[in-house]
């Protein structure tokens, strides 16, 4: 991948070509590609205008809901979603992004027999595959995802589907899809719900300390923030990393809105 840095100003002062539309979405979603002083890379391009409608978000609001993910990703030091930025395009403004190659072969979920996870997995729940039959679906018990999960927690991700998680060959985990984020009121959707309840690593616990103060007011990440979303999201986003903080354990589902994504992939 372009180094986050300069694919950062790529995106955003680059010409933008499309060259086809990403069927699988459910908002508009184009594949680019984008070409700036000599450079070019394949990105994302979700136009504004393509959005569909969201009980629970504000119209036109979604591309915006991914830069805030990115800006709050790259605060934490973990790099953990694909170099974003909000610009015009052929289609008016929308969220730009890098594309991401995925390494297919790499295994973050799986459906298996029995009541428990093999070591190294993580339970999530189960789910029926066919004929009355149920199976165990679990999560790799990996660092990547739970860093990721913190930063759900964060973000208030009301999304975290399988299909959204991206391993590559470098050995890095990207997450994408953010548009339905930071909803001031508990949304939190996920399939990573295997440290339920455990405790926060050292490392997530010195993240969220580093985060409490860079969304302080006037810190560097509300400011990067404040043109993105509200002022209320912003406020329950403080609010969100406080709580984890004080809790010190990975949230559980609060059984006030649907634990896991439908379809989960």
């Amino acid at each position: 991948m372009t180094p986050p840095a300069h694919a950062a100003e790529l995106l955003a002062r680059g010409e933008l070509t499309v060259r086809g539309r990403i069927r699988e979405a459910s908002n508009a979603a184009l594949y680019c590609t984008v070409s700036y002083d000599g450079e070019d890379a394949a990105c994302v391009y979700k136009p504004v205008a393509g959005e569909r409608p969201l009980w629970d978000f504000p119209d036109g609001t979604l591309a915006q809901r991914e830069v805030a993910a990115y800006a709050v990703s790259e605060a934490t030091g973990w790099g953990l979603v694909p170099p974003t930025v909000l610009r015009d395009g052929p289609y008016g403004e929308g969220m730009c992004q890098l594309w991401v190659e995925v390494t297919p072969e790499a295994e973050l979920l799986a459906l298996v027999d029995g009541e428990e996870p093999e070591p190294g997995w993580k339970a999530i729940g189960f789910a029926e595959v066919g004929e009355g039959r149920t199976a165990l679906l679990v999560h790799a018990d990996d660092e990547r995802l739970r860093r990721l999960a913190v930063l759900d927690a964060v973000i208030n991700n009301a999304d975290r589907k399988g299909g959204h998680l991206l391993p590559t060959g470098e050995g890095r985990l990207y997450g994408i899809d953010h548009g339905v984020t930071f909803n001031a009121e508990n949304k939190l959707r996920t399939l990573l719900w295997g440290w339920a309840g455990e405790p926060l690593t050292q490392e997530a616990t010195d993240v969220l300390e580093g985060l409490r103060k860079d969304l302080a007011e006037g810190g560097a990440l509300a400011a990067r923030l404040e043109p993105l979303i509200t002022g209320a999201e912003i406020d329950a986003t403080r609010a969100r990393v406080g709580a984890l903080l004080a809790a010190g354990t990975h949230p559980e589902p609060s059984g006030e809105w649907p634990a896991i994504p439908w379809p989960p992939v």
